[in-house]
């Protein structure tokens, strides 16, 4: 496989953002954005879109994190 160049980039890059602010403007229900979501891995290798989807994934977490806070499940069991 090769690199994508400078234009697939920033195709790639354009489509995940259009992705992700559907799903922010959807409080992530993916449905009214799966033709982003399919324009998103049509434009990217799908290594890409595997990586971008655990990063989002990712730092949604350590928003939650950081804004709830961390619960033990030692805590949760009492």
């Amino acid at each position: 496989m090769t690199a994508p160049n400078s234009a697939q980039r920033r195709a790639c890059w354009a489509a995940r953002d259009d992705l992700w602010k559907c799903l922010e403007e959807n409080n992530e229900n993916s449905a009214p954005c799966e033709t982003l979501r399919r324009t998103f891995e049509d434009s990217c290798p799908a290594q890409w879109v595997k990586y971008f989807s655990r990063r989002r994934d990712f730092m949604k977490y350590k928003e939650k994190m950081q804004y709830d806070g961390f619960e033990s499940s030692q805590q949760s069991s009492k």
